[in-house]
């Protein structure tokens, strides 16, 4: 099945249905979607990924040097815990032999005495020994060995929890950094990518996919340089005490390996698709939540619950994989540690029979078998954990490596307040190569008109507001505002010099303080107050119990819908910019909230260059200029009177809307 996505946007395409484009939204499948792509079969590149992660950690590499310096430190220190530990081993061992021996023999009479017996392996084991016949246990000289141990353990743990500590440190600065470069991509992304890409998705990538790495690095990264070091040391001790038993651990590294990797290649591509389903039912559960109320009304909750089972299966049964081929790489290596480790413990005791290796010596050597065997394991434990945590990257790097907007000019210009002058000169733009939308278009507009949009959906009515705020770049020709061209200017400055009420508003979890505040450099109390009082919704704030500070829920649900639009008035009043943008914006409210929010609009465009697209002719009757836009032309333009004179298009347009009114009463 394929993921339900919006065909690229054409003539229709973002924009000429209100104002889906103006503000970032993205153009998704709604309640009606029901379909979903299959995750990628693996990763795309997973020696990349992996690579370009840890060069993420190269601002921290003087704290790595340090970390990796304490984790050696600490590993090698505790290497030789076991083979002090085997002299106290020893030490117990001989004195228990040397008491049952008669005092004053020495120990070459006791082993020429075992070999009259015919004890001829005691008698070499005793020979190479260090026992003292009739002399018992030294404790003295075995509480100094525990206590030499003990103080090696002690430090050795000290260093492994400071480099813990400097670690915790490396991965949350790691994090931090990865965070903020996902936010400001989220900035220099083009609209088109918005419109392309599920919005839950795209939360996924940057907040749960960035967490799993948080803790890949976390928990990967040091336990698996301890491992390896741990290896290392563990070798070289074993060697030392006998090589022949530590060609027998060796055997353990190539089989480890070669079980652990063919598992893993199994489970990877697993956990690709388990981060890809996560970022599809977060997409699924984010619309199905937005559009509660509409999933309700067209009877589609069936439906939607219907996706979201087949999305949550597909989940689970990628995760249910990942996890089970990953988490069988443990046991299957410490099963091979185990067959090793019996191998060594026949051996080792063979060998301290015949008195080529003492007590201690074996003991010490099984202790490190179980340690050499151990850290494999915990590194093949860990492969889920960094699997997971590649999975992730990939997807948090292919969001970051997306193709951007256009760069700023090397040398901008710089804009004061703007005087509202804008002219359109030849301007083309499509949204694909094949399919143009608005070819050659000229405009005039003078300062403080009134320039109204009409036209059929899709006609390009919002595309034509989306380039002139760099929401989408020409594909050639120039917009010009007050004789600059605007691809001279940053997207700040030119964005600043614009306001915005829109159809759909948008209101944020605060005080209404807060939300009429938004955008202003200087958000007095005397200032948001006269904002409210010029958008008339001053009287019902201070009709609120807490008045301008009463919290807004996310849902907005303590204020209706002709007030929330009160509000982005209010807002734009605040922000006092040179160009309006109104999109339709009375057209979700009642009559007589209407009448308010056309009164506070008129206000608004006092003085003001404004923008207003209309789909109700009947707000836009008094504009100075009205643009009759279809499939991406303006086809006229003219006063309301003149337009109507002609009897063309917007005649038709206007004719029809009230003969549909009149056929309904």
């Amino acid at each position: 099945m394929s993921m339900h996505r919006p065909s690229s946007p054409s003539g229709t395409g973002g924009a000429g249905s209100g104002n889906s484009g103006m503000g970032g939204g993205a153009m998704r499948g709604g309640p009606m979607a029901g379909a979903f792509g299959a995750p990628p079969a693996k990763s795309k590149d997973f020696r990349g990924s992996l690579k370009r992660l840890l060069s993420e950690l190269g601002a921290e590499r003087k704290i790595l040097a340090l970390v990796l310096t304490l984790i050696t430190t600490s590993v090698t220190i505790s290497a030789f815990g076991p083979k002090i530990l085997g002299r106290a081993t020893n030490y117990i061992f001989y004195g228990y032999l040397g008491r049952k021996l008669p005092e004053g023999v020495t120990k070459a009479q006791a082993v020429a005495s075992l070999n009259a017996r015919g004890e001829s392996r005691l008698a070499q084991m005793l020979n190479k020994s260090g026992v003292i016949p009739g002399r018992g246990i030294d404790f003295t000289a075995i509480e100094r060995i525990v206590l030499l141990a003990a103080a090696l353990y002690l430090l050795s743990s000290l260093f492994m929890w400071m480099q813990a500590y400097l670690m915790a440190g490396v991965t949350q600065r790691t994090v931090y950094r990865l965070r903020r470069l996902a936010e400001e991509k989220i900035g220099r992304l083009p609209l088109s990518y918005f419109d392309t890409q599920s919005r839950g998705d795209i939360l996924s990538r940057v907040t749960n996919d960035i967490d799993n790495i948080s803790n890949s690095l976390q928990q990967g990264l040091s336990q698996i340089l301890n491992s390896l070091l741990t290896v290392v040391s563990v070798l070289a001790m074993m060697v030392w005490i006998s090589p022949e038993l530590a060609l027998i651990s060796l055997i353990a590294i190539p089989l480890s390996m070669f079980a652990s990797i063919r598992i893993a290649k199994s489970s990877q591509k697993q956990f690709i698709a388990q981060w890809s389903w996560t970022g599809k039912l977060n997409g699924h559960v984010e619309e199905m939540h937005t559009g509660h109320a509409l999933v309700k009304v067209f009877g589609r909750r069936k439906q939607a619950l219907a996706d979201f089972n087949e999305l949550n299966e597909n989940l689970y049964q990628s995760s249910f994989i990942a996890q089970f081929m990953s988490g069988i790489i443990q046991p299957t290596t410490q099963l091979i540690s185990n067959l090793i480790y019996v191998g060594i413990s026949v051996l080792g005791g063979y060998r301290v029979a015949t008195g080529t290796m003492s007590l201690g010596e074996v003991q010490a050597f099984i202790q490190y078998s179980r340690s050499f065997g151990m850290p494999l394991a915990q590194i093949a434990g860990l492969m889920n954990t960094v699997q997971s945590g590649i999975a992730s990257a990939e997807r948090l790097f292919e969001f970051l490596d997306a193709t951007e907007q256009l760069p700023e000019s090397a040398q901008p210009m710089s804009m004061g307040r703007s005087l509202g002058a804008i002219t359109f000169q030849d301007v083309c733009f499509s949204y694909l190569p094949e399919q143009p939308l608005i070819e050659n278009l000229n405009l005039e507009v003078r300062p403080g008109q009134t320039i109204a949009i009409v036209g059929p959906t899709g006609a390009g009515k919002t595309t034509l507001v989306n380039l002139l705020m760099r929401f989408y770049e020409i594909d050639s020709g120039k917009i010009l505002i007050d004789g600059i061209d605007i691809r001279d200017l940053t997207r700040d400055d030119l964005r600043r010099q614009f306001g915005m009420v829109l159809q759909d508003t948008w209101l944020f979890s605060g005080t209404m303080r807060e939300n009429i505040a938004f955008g202003s450099p200087d958000p007095t109390h005397e200032k948001v107050a006269q904002a409210a009082v010029a958008a008339n919704i001053d009287h019902f704030l201070k009709s609120l119990p807490a008045g301008y500070d009463s919290l807004l829920t996310d849902d907005n649900s303590t204020v209706s819908n002709g007030e929330r639009q009160l509000l982005t008035i209010a807002r734009a009043f605040m922000a006092d910019p040179a160009i309006l943008i109104l999109d339709e914006a009375t057209s979700s409210v009642d009559t007589r909230t209407e009448v308010l929010v056309q009164s506070a609009m008129a206000k608004l465009r006092q003085g003001r260059t404004s923008f207003v697209i209309a789909h109700r002719l009947s707000t836009i009757q008094d504009a100075d200029l009205i643009l009759v836009m279809d499939k991406g032309a303006i086809v006229e333009q003219g006063s309301h009177h003149d337009l109507m004179s002609r009897k063309g298009f917007y005649f038709t347009l206007y004719t029809s809307q009230f003969a549909g009114a009149s056929d309904k009463s």
